[in-house]
């Protein structure tokens, strides 16, 4: 059996005891496709962090696919057409920016704009499939980019959007604990930007956090999370959180979680 098919595919333990206890009898956990794995990142660490650190904040239940690290692999996950059937929400945290293969970049498409399933997209996630010659998962993820700024520095992030549910109990600038600022290329029509930081290379903003609508689905982007400490930052999972509770139609126009899909408030 080649490497490729020994992708490791398992499911996280579900949290239903904590879960349960905040949500009302008629209220099923939220249940999250999380696919992860490529090049450049802590994977293993970073779908604890994840995992962990959302289901504190939403009534969620998880399954993991994470793929192997080469960049340019054909992850398992997307073999078939109906692959994100079963869920609620599928997380993108993922680093294969080498694959250029159309229909299966198209086939991951249309796991999410054929049943509208709610995305939420994450760093790496963004240059994922730019060598494809198709301009589909670009309009998904509501922006393109192809390349970043020097990392390893703190990034300065603005919040753009007060009003709007998700960044509503974002702080009005946050300083990140590292960062790798992502040159955003374009906005697709439907992007609505929520967050910017000055780019020191480009001397310019670049979106760091915005909400995309593509034939249905409703996205949640940023490109925030190169490093782990970003990721652990509760800033970081807050907002997080309530992108996805927003993807999925949960989240009040006052940025709290629809009833029952408040999250345990610990971990196991």
């Amino acid at each position: 059996m080649s490497f490729a098919c020994r992708i490791c595919f398992f499911s996280v333990v579900m949290a239903w005891h904590a879960s349960l206890a905040i949500a009302t009898d008629s209220t099923a956990p939220l249940r999250a496709l999380l696919v992860t794995g490529g090049c450049c990142h802590d994977y293993p660490t970073q779908i604890q962090i994840i995992t962990q650190g959302l289901q504190q904040r939403v009534n969620i239940t998880w399954e993991v696919f994470q793929g192997d690290k080469y960049r340019d692999r054909e992850i398992l996950v997307y073999q078939t057409e109906n692959w994100s059937k079963g869920f609620d929400v599928v997380v993108h945290n993922e680093c294969y920016g080498g694959v250029t293969d159309v229909e299966f970049v198209r086939r991951i498409v249309r796991g999410h704009t054929k049943n509208k399933m709610p995305a939420v997209m994450i760093h790496c996630s963004m240059h994922s499939y730019r060598h494809a010659k198709t301009d589909e998962w670009r309009k998904l993820l509501g922006v393109t980019s192809r390349r970043h700024e020097k990392g390893g520095r703190q990034l300065d992030v603005v919040n753009r959007a007060i009003d709007h549910p998700i960044m509503q109990a974002f702080p009005g600038s946050w300083q990140t604990p590292n960062g790798e600022l992502y040159v955003i290329e374009r906005s697709w029509p439907d992007c609505q930007i929520l967050a910017t930081a000055y780019g020191l290379d480009t001397k310019q903003d670049h979106p760091v956090i915005w909400t995309n609508q593509y034939e249905g689905a409703r996205v949640f982007g940023t490109t925030l999370g190169h490093h782990n400490e970003t990721m652990k930052a509760s800033e970081w999972l807050d907002v997080v959180a309530r992108g996805l509770l927003w993807s999925c139609g949960k989240l009040n126009d006052d940025g709290t979680p629809h009833d029952g899909y408040a999250g345990s408030g610990k971990t196991r």
